[in-house]
Parts: C-alpha cells; sequence; structure tokens
C-alpha cells in the first residue's frame, strides 16, 4: 500500500479544511434562502376576511398572539376597557404583533338597557384606556352579545366609530369543538368578519386549519374597514370582486318555488337568552321566515345567511351551503316567555 509524502498528506489535509468550509457555507445559505421567503410566493389574495377575537386582553393574549404570528395573520382585537387598563403590556403587544385594537365596552355589559349618557361614558372611557395602552384610538366597536339599537349606534357614530357585528359566528363561546370552529370558519367569503374569542384553547388550536382553508379559497385576513365594516387589504384598500355569490340585499323577498318544512326546538335555555336549532326537511337549498317577538333580538346565528326587514323583528334565513339545519341566539330582553314563529319554508 502506497504512502503519501508529508507535504502531500498536508496538502490533502487542506484541500479537505477547505472543501467542509464551502460545503457548510452552501448549507447555511440554504438555510438563510428558506428563512427569507416572503408570502410573495403564496396564491395572491382574490378577497379578504376579517378575523376578530372579542374580550382581550386575557392572561393567554400573549398566546393567541404567538400562534396568529406563526401563521401570518393579522386580526382585530375587540377588547373590554376594563380588561385594557388591567393588562397594558397585553394591549401594547397586540398593537406591536400588528394587530387592530377595537372597543367592545368597558365591561361586557348589556348596553341596550343604558340611558345615552351612560353609553357615551362608557364608550369614552373604553376608548381612551386603548388609546392611553397602545397610542391607537379605536375605529371600530363591538356591542356586547350583538345587542344594539339607534341609541348606542349613534353615541359611537359620535366617538368616530363605526359598529361592526360579524357575519360567522364561530361558536367558540358556546364549547364548539377545534373541528367545529374550523368547519364554521369555513363558510367565510370575501368582505366578511367572524367572531371568534380571546382567551379559548380550541379557538387558538384551530388557528391553523382555518387559514389553510382561506388560503386553498385565495383568501386573505384583513382589516375591517372603518367606512364599510367591510373586510379589505390590510392597507385599506378595496378588495377585488369576490367571484363567490354575494349576500342578498336586506329586504330581498324570499324566491318563488317549491314548498318545505321547517321545525324549530329551543335545545338551550339561559337567564337572558335561548338557542333556537331549525331543522328544514323536502329541499336542499331553501328560505325560511322567521317571526321575533319584540323587545326580544337575534345575537347571532350560524349555518345561515340571514337578513331582516325594517323592524328588525322578521328575520330570512337562507341556506348557505352548511346543511339543512340552522341556529340563532335570541337574547330575552326581558321577555323570556315568547319563542321565534316559523312563518314559511321555500324551496329553491
Amino acid at each position: 500500500m502506497s504512502r503519501l509524502s508529508p507535504g502531500t498528506a498536508l496538502r490533502s489535509r487542506r484541500l479537505r479544511a477547505v472543501l467542509a468550509v464551502l460545503t457548510t457555507a452552501v448549507a447555511m445559505c440554504g438555510v438563510v434562502i428558506a428563512a427569507t421567503s416572503t408570502p410573495s410566493s403564496a396564491a395572491a389574495c382574490n378577497g379578504y376576511v376579517g378575523l376578530t377575537f372579542d374580550d382581550g386582553p386575557t392572561g393567554s393574549t400573549s398566546a393567541l398572539l404567538n400562534v396568529l404570528r406563526a401563521n401570518g395573520v393579522r386580526a382585530t382585537m375587540f377588547n373590554v376597557g376594563q380588561n385594557v387598563q388591567n393588562n397594558r403590556s397585553a394591549a401594547q403587544a397586540q398593537v406591536s404583533a400588528g394587530m387592530w385594537v377595537a372597543n367592545h365596552s368597558w365591561n361586557h355589559a348589556h348596553m341596550t338597557s343604558m340611558s345615552q349618557a351612560q353609553m357615551q361614558s362608557d364608550l369614552s372611557q373604553t376608548s381612551s384606556a386603548i388609546q392611553s395602552a397602545t397610542g391607537v384610538r379605536p375605529q371600530l366597536f363591538r356591542p356586547p352579545y350583538g345587542e344594539t339599537n339607534s341609541t348606542l349606534q349613534s353615541v359611537a357614530s359620535s366617538l368616530g366609530m363605526r359598529q361592526v357585528i360579524w357575519d360567522v359566528d364561530s361558536q367558540d363561546w358556546n364549547g364548539a369543538s377545534v373541528s367545529q370552529i374550523v368547519s364554521n370558519a369555513s363558510r367565510l367569503q370575501a368582505g366578511q368578519v367572524i367572531l371568534m374569542h380571546d382567551g379559548i384553547q380550541n379557538t387558538r388550536d384551530a388557528i391553523g386549519q382555518i387559514m389553510a382553508n382561506l388560503t386553498s379559497r385565495n383568501l386573505c385576513p384583513g382589516m375591517i374597514s372603518p367606512s364599510t365594516g367591510r373586510a379589505v387589504a390590510p392597507d385599506g384598500s378595496t378588495p377585488p370582486p369576490s367571484t363567490g355569490t354575494p349576500p342578498p340585499a336586506t329586504g330581498t323577498p324570499p324566491p318563488t318555488g317549491g314548498n318545505c318544512t321547517a321545525t324549530a326546538t329551543t335545545p338551550n335555555v339561559w337567564g337572558d337568552r335561548y338557542n333556537t336549532s331549525v331543522t328544514v326537511s323536502g329541499a336542499s337549498t331553501w328560505t325560511v321566515v322567521v317571526a321575533i317577538t319584540a323587545p326580544q333580538r337575534v345575537s347571532t346565528i350560524w349555518n345561515g345567511t340571514a337578513t331582516w326587514d325594517s323592524s328588525g323583528t322578521v328575520m330570512t334565513m337562507r341556506s348557505n351551503g352548511s346543511g339543512n339545519t340552522f341556529g340563532f341566539t335570541t337574547m330575552t330582553n326581558g321577555n323570556s316567555s315568547a319563542r321565534p314563529q316559523i312563518r314559511s319554508c321555500t324551496a329553491g
């Protein structure tokens, strides 16, 4: 077996060392390229949706922000003023993470039972607390429980805020599982807003799957426009037209068609509200007209698209591809005995 001379062996060792350095450098470059890749390689956004989280900041806000950042999400945080006052650093962290902050009242009370002066004080105090903690003056307001009236809307407007409810209820507040939250979020269409909450583990666990579904439909998280209350691009620009079917305009009469049957039950009743579940038979697409007794008001809906008459007591619910059972939560507002009445069910 031949042996290398000492000089040749030294040169060989030096060559191997240089090659090792080059190999390491190439590997490191590969890592850098992967780490600095940008979302520009992702599919283009054909529309935007508003992901919203109520009732923060909480002890879990940091965990929520970590999940949102990990999934490239910017969302709107409807903060409770009392919580902001007690956890200013968490409110500031929301803004530092790129989130938008908004007003969700001082202590989540039933605001429609307040006087105008009380409403004014509540919302003003909340906006001031948010601005003091974050440097941002809220431009959006969401009434607790979705309960509102013309006085409350007028007060919010006088303070420079637009009222924003929601189009899709994730039902996370109602004990929904991760899969149920993901399924509910999959109904989001361009321009729409979904209700979620800070402080719920299942909600945090669902975010990755929610984003995967949105990405598959070329929808992206956006900001909620203070002008329209609809989701737009993060820079506030108007999104491109949606390729989906737009929701029917309020007051549009139900389409004509065959008959179907709608059966209502009330599976859950609490002191101040109750849930109604409606099952439709005889048609896969349908329109159901439901009458609510004043002063009761519907605060949330699921598995359907609702419009209202001018009185706010007659709801027209249309199928939205989520099956033949829809539901809604009704706030009793002092009338605990009345229940919704099914007026008609029309197929098509």
